[in-house]
């Protein structure tokens, strides 16, 4: 499964494909300070990538490869030091 919600925190991992919009979407609308892993991410949908964007959750942690690091720490604007 691309992403897995905890309590606060949700979990991206692998390909996360357009169908997983809708589920994050949800889940980022019923947290009040919503938190991200991107440490297994290795591809966003622009769906997906858009809505974090416009959510800003706090990332905690990062995808290990630092090109997909460096682009998506200038993408998403976060205030969590990257």
């Amino acid at each position: 499964m691309p992403i897995r919600f905890e309590k606060t925190l949700a979990v991206l991992d692998g390909n996360c494909a357009v169908e997983e919009a809708e589920s994050l979407l949800d889940w980022l609308k019923s947290r009040k300070r919503p938190r991200v892993d991107l440490s297994g991410c290795e591809h966003l949908h622009t769906a997906v990538l858009q809505l974090l964007i416009a959510a800003r959750p706090a990332v905690v942690a990062w995808p290990e490869d630092a090109l997909w690091r460096r682009w998506l720490s200038a993408a998403l604007p976060t205030d969590t030091p990257s």
